[in-house]
């Protein structure tokens, strides 16, 4: 063998060991319970990562593989947060307003991210911000950790335009990297929840966002808010706080999700008062609504709807109140690795 040859085979075989090096060893997860997200209860049984990927749940442990048992835990797949402004936060015991420098906001997303993953969401909708956009890929691209996010970027609202400046605006957001479309179909709660956009402003942008591929979330506090947003087609109604039954119903023959606040978001609200008064439309009369719209809310949970994944507060919550008040696993938990362990 030629020394040429000598020095290509060794080199070849340091070539062939620092890749073997490099990759990543199977992370193998065990503990007590884990539930698997399709309803099954499993025990004492092993979840097999390799990379961002779950290779098994159950069966043998990989050789090589680095082992974690988490004694009594239970492991569950990551939760989704159906509706979260991740760049709200207090800054001095208030809200935060437009006039943060945009640095100090986006820092402020940044605990937030870290929190919300903290807390076992790993993904959430935000609907939305334009700056959500920056987040989102940062996190994306591994360069702070947080949720998936996916955000509607600018909402459209019945001033945005025309039913043909809508579809428009729809196009746009598309070509922007919105991953939804968020409308406001009526005013705010504190305001009394009525119909802001036609009935042709919703079907035109429902519409054009379903010709695209992109879901629509709808802000709608009223019940005719909330029917023509079902009959525009569009794809979920957010809060409902004052939608009828028959509204319901309705909303339950066209398959149009339901997205509530149960328990959380007013409450919220109202214990934090202080954060929040004197803020636009955050004022006595506002209060009183949400008061008065407390008990409308707490019903909800028996509205016939689909109910779309689990919801956490609206507003900015401290921690141990980032609760979900209702959980359903992601479709791609199986095959994405979103397994967070939880202490009983």
């Amino acid at each position: 063998m030629t020394r040429l040859t000598l020095v290509a085979t060794f080199a070849l075989a340091l070539i062939t060991l620092s890749a073997l090096a490099q990759q990543p060893r199977p992370v193998a997860l065990v503990a007590d319970t884990i539930l698997d997200g399709t309803g099954r209860t499993l025990h004492r049984t092993a979840i097999v990562v390799e990379g961002s990927t779950i290779r098994s749940i159950g069966g043998p442990i990989p050789a090589n593989a680095v082992v974690y048992d988490l004694g009594n835990r239970t492991i569950t797949p990551g939760l989704i947060d159906t509706h979260e402004h991740i760049l709200w936060h207090f800054d001095n015991g208030r809200l935060a307003g437009p006039g943060e420098p945009p640095l100090q906001a986006i820092l402020h997303g940044v605990d937030n991210a870290i929190d919300i993953l903290n807390a076992g969401f790993t993904t959430i909708q935000s609907p939305g911000s334009p700056d959500d956009k920056y987040l989102r890929d940062a996190i994306a691209r591994g360069t702070i950790p947080g949720p998936r996010i996916l955000t509607s970027l600018e909402p459209l609202t019945a001033d945005s335009g025309s039913p043909g400046q809508l579809r428009a605006l729809v196009d746009q957001r598309k070509q922007q990297g919105a991953d939804f479309i968020k409308l406001f179909a009526s005013k705010s709660i504190r305001e009394g929840g009525t119909q802001t956009m036609t009935d042709a402003q919703l079907e035109a942008a429902c519409g054009e966002a379903n010709k695209l591929g992109l879901r629509t979330l709808v802000h709608a506090h009223s019940a005719s808010s909330a029917k023509a947003a079902t009959l525009a087609g569009c794809t979920s109604v957010e809060h409902g706080a004052f939608v009828t039954d028959d509204v319901f119903r309705l909303m339950a023959e066209r398959g149009t999700y339901y997205d509530p606040n149960i328990g959380l978001v007013l409450q919220n609200y109202i214990a934090n008062k202080e954060k929040y008064i004197g803020i636009g439309n955050y004022n006595d009369e506002g209060l009183r609504i949400w008061s008065r719209a407390k008990p409308s809310c707490s019903r909800l949970s028996s509205a016939p709807s689909k109910f779309p994944a689990s919801k956490s507060s609206t507003a900015p919550t401290p921690l141990p109140e980032r609760t979900a008040t209702m959980a359903r696993s992601s479709s791609r938990a199986s095959s994405r690795a979103e397994w967070i362990p939880w202490r009983r």
